[in-house]
């Protein structure tokens, strides 16, 4: 189920994309790459956006 009724994430998702944000920004104060991180957070924010666009088709 969706945080909001206008986000399409759940709250897992939230805390990971939040936690992700996190490493991201200390990995490029860092200097270190942060493509992988990049991806994984895009991976969660197009999953819960599939989610939510199917389950708005059914309604």
């Amino acid at each position: 189920m969706a945080a909001t009724n206008r986000d399409p994430h759940n709250a897992r998702e939230l805390a990971a994309v939040v936690l992700l944000g996190a490493r991201i920004t200390r990995r490029e104060r860092l200097g270190k790459p942060t493509k992988r991180l990049e991806n994984r957070v895009d991976r969660i924010r197009e999953e819960a956006q599939k989610r939510e666009d199917a389950r708005r088709q059914k309604k």
